[in-house]
């Protein structure tokens, strides 16, 4: 068992690293980013030559971030291990933690999760410099403010759970701006938008659930993964479908205002078809989704949408239920199906044609044994029926026969007159 390494600029293999007890020992040691794939997989085969540019850029970055691959399908007691289930699968491996990356499979992005995991889950923003250079780097910024405290400790096992989604700072308050005043410290505050907010235990509830809820803009750009990603949020997810980024900003708490480029995504979603442009409403607590009724062109009748949706009047479409579940298992198997098609027509055909064969060639087989049998059964009773009625075309032939006889007899016993 090997673990595939990459060492230089040049996409080639560097060194090789055991997978095995040994290998598990080393990671107290190393970091260890992983692309576990799958030699029929379609989109390995498109994440191969950017993990190749990954592994490259962290090396000339001088990250200590080994860069690797394993193919799951040879080594599934190791896949396991690592709870792989799915290809392709990349998890950063670091002590006794593992951790999935979900995002987009571009190499900036896969090297951004790489280098904001590697390192501490809190940095320390130790000047007002630093502090205003994070500000304009990072359009969602969590700063914890104070000394050491209860809150602190919960603040660091946070970060190191939600690492792999933003980054985590702490600061003293002789960094914030003027602006900016904190009603306690210590405090957790996030800075988005233009504003900042700060974490009310009582009223937000637990910190985990406040940062999912507080990590994205108010309004942003949706693709696949970032609707994925604010599954976790609780939150409505309204949608403007549209095909040029035009956006109209819209502020709300409850809600997560955003837009998407095409129809595509929010069609295999939905099952269903959107027209572009359009206006969705997502619940992704219970995947329940909303659409207007009617063309929404005023900025009165996307207020007026939005509101049916809170009171409850709006019809809600799809959700979690039986139907919709069994629903999504027959399109997502044919979704695969077409995909496995159009990345390989010939491992499709054989995947799919070969077993289809089989079964007709036995159901050929038990109705021609059927159709058979039939036909053997008609031949014997037509023979039976022959045979009776040969016999009952004897018996009228013989009694002729047996009536001249007797009136022979007849005239023999007859006296004779000269």
């Amino acid at each position: 068992r090997t673990f595939t390494t990459y060492g230089s600029i040049k996409p080639h293999i560097s060194k090789l690293f055991p997978l095995s007890v040994h290998f598990c020992d080393k990671l107290d040691k190393i970091i260890a980013y992983c692309h576990f794939y799958a030699p029929w997989c379609g989109y390995c085969k498109k994440l191969e030559p950017v993990w190749y540019d990954v592994g490259a850029e962290l090396k000339s970055s001088g990250s200590p971030v080994r860069v690797g691959k394993m193919d799951g399908t040879a080594y599934s007691g190791m896949s396991s291990e690592f709870g792989v289930r799915g290809y392709p699968t990349i998890k950063l491996l670091k002590g006794d933690l593992a951790y999935n990356y979900k995002g987009p499979r571009t190499k900036d992005d896969i090297v951004e999760f790489a280098n904001r995991v590697a390192g501490p889950a809190v940095r320390a923003l130790p000047s007002k410099q630093m502090f205003d250079h994070m500000m304009k780097r990072h359009d969602v910024l969590f700063v914890y403010f104070g000394g050491e405290s209860p809150l602190k400790e919960k603040y660091i096992d946070m970060a190191a759970e939600l690492i792999v989604y933003t980054y985590f700072f702490s600061a003293s308050e002789d960094v914030l701006p003027e602006s900016v005043t904190l009603p306690e410290l210590p405090s957790v505050v996030v800075f988005k938008d233009g504003a900042y907010f700060t974490y009310d235990e009582y009223v937000d509830g637990g910190l985990s659930s406040w940062v999912n809820k507080e990590r994205f803009q108010s309004y942003l750009q949706i693709d696949g993964f970032t609707l994925y990603e604010l599954g976790e949020t609780g939150k409505l997810v309204a949608i403007a479908v549209i095909d040029e980024k035009d956006p109209t900003e819209e502020s709300g708490r409850d809600f997560q205002f955003g837009h998407m480029d095409g129809n595509d995504y929010i069609n295999s979603l939905i099952m269903g078809e959107v027209s572009v442009p359009s206006i969705i409403i997502l619940n992704t607590s219970n995947e329940q989704y909303f659409l207007p009724s009617e063309p929404v062109e005023t900025l009165e009748q996307l207020v007026h949408f939005i509101n049916s949706v809170l009171d409850g009047s709006a019809q809600a479409q799809g959700g979690d239920g039986m139907f919709q579940r069994v629903k999504r298992v027959a399109f997502d198997a044919k979704s695969t199906i077409m995909s496995v098609f159009r990345s390989s027509p010939v491992l499709g055909c054989f995947l799919f044609g070969l077993p289809l064969g089989v079964i007709s060639l036995m159901c050929y087989g038990i109705c021609t044994a059927e159709s058979d049998d039939g036909q053997e059964d008609m031949e014997l009773m037509k023979r039976d029926d022959e045979e009776e009625e040969d016999d009952e075309e004897d018996e009228p032939r013989q009694a002729p026969g047996e009536l001249e006889v007797l009136q022979r007899r007849k005239e023999g016993n007859k006296p004779h007159f000269s």
